[in-house]
């Protein structure tokens, strides 16, 4: 693209869509005013009613503009904090605003853009047990403790994938809405294209900020799930324990120590927290293992894992692990790293 297309592409005044969804949706400088439908549908409302009504052209973008201000006024009345944020989203938008076609591009940004993203992220799950609990319960009754590693694979996997198809039948339906309104205005299709991936950008940003706080829950959801399924009572984290170390479930032994128990894909992002807990400071809790299950393990060097077995911790891998066959062969890491089916009777031998 030559430099006079660059500046003309920037001059386009749809380039707008993009950042007043930004602003309506920025939380610590604008208040977050995107979260609420009913007022940006009367916002909406209330600009084209101006638009259409008997006002002069010269006088009717500034009450349109003073329309905005005094709905967030009387929308946020009760909260001196958010008064302040919605001001400045107000004074902000105004500098924005300078033209009908701004305006018009704001009006879409709020009821075509915003809205349907609000809807369509409502729409897809928070977290993945919904998706495989029933199917995981089928698997153990069948298979019993054989049927673990696959559970918890199978976990992970159809969670991950039910959500992500949620995700991609949302964005196609709001897509195809904002589409066919697209093609019945007059804009260009380059026009279009500039509003469609504004709307584009900011749904994958919306939807990956849900899908990250999802990505952490699936794996530790199932670790109640299987101690639920056993009858494996969970106890309390002991008091005053303070290392970096996240455990999602604790199991009381039959001697009163503590075993923690944790679920990851992998232990790449927990290494260091892992290494926080040594043996010494374990036994000052009194916890006396750490069991981690695995289900990637190719970031699991010997070193790694000779260094957590040092430190009270077993490794539980999947069944057909390539590093759990070699580990089994070894003399000194046979005795920290298990295949997955054995976890619970691991577990049921403390109890």
């Amino acid at each position: 693209m030559e430099s006079r297309e660059i500046v003309q592409q920037l001059d386009n005044p749809w380039h707008k869509s993009y950042w007043f969804a930004r602003m309506l949706i920025s939380g610590d400088k604008y208040g977050g005013v995107a979260k609420d439908n009913r007022l940006l549908l009367r916002i909406g409302s209330a600009m084209r009613v101006l638009e259409s009504g008997p006002i002069a052209p010269t006088e009717k973008l500034a009450l349109q503009k003073a329309a905005i201000g005094n709905i967030l006024e009387e929308r946020f009345s009760r909260s001196e904090a958010k008064l302040k944020l919605v001001r400045r989203l107000h004074a902000d938008l105004s500098e924005e605003i300078q033209t009908v076609e701004d305006m018009r591009v704001f009006v879409l940004t709020c009821e075509s853009i915003i809205i349907p993203i609000n809807q369509a992220i409502a729409n897809i799950p928070s977290d993945d047990r919904a998706f495989t609990q029933t199917i995981a319960q089928s698997f153990l009754k069948v298979q019993g403790d054989a049927g673990l590693a696959t559970v918890i694979r199978l976990w992970d996997d159809l969670g991950v994938k039910g959500c992500l198809t949620a995700e991609r039948t949302e964005i196609v339906k709001a897509f195809a809405a904002l589409r066919l309104l697209l093609e019945k205005d007059t804009i260009s299709v380059e026009e279009r294209d500039i509003v469609l991936t504004a709307f584009v950008q900011e749904f994958e940003r919306r939807a990956g900020q849900k899908r990250k706080g999802r990505a952490g829950g699936s794996l530790e959801d199932v670790t109640s799930f299987i101690l639920d399924y056993y009858g494996i009572p969970s106890a309390s984290q002991p008091e005053h324990f303070q290392a970096d170390i996240e455990v999602d479930k604790w199991v009381k032994t039959r001697d009163s120590w503590l075993i923690g128990i944790s679920c990851k894909r992998t232990l790449r992002e927990r290494w260091k927290q892992v290494t926080s807990a040594d043996r010494g400071t374990l036994g000052r809790y009194k916890i006396k293992q750490i069991y981690h299950i695995i289900t990637y393990d190719e970031d699991l060097s010997d070193e790694k894992l000779a260094l957590l077995g040092s430190l009270s911790h077993i490794v539980y891998l999947p069944n057909d692990s390539s590093r759990l066959s070699h580990a089994e062969q070894h003399i000194g890491l046979k005795q920290y790293v298990r295949p997955i089916s054995e976890f619970i009777n691991d577990l049921r031998q403390q109890l």
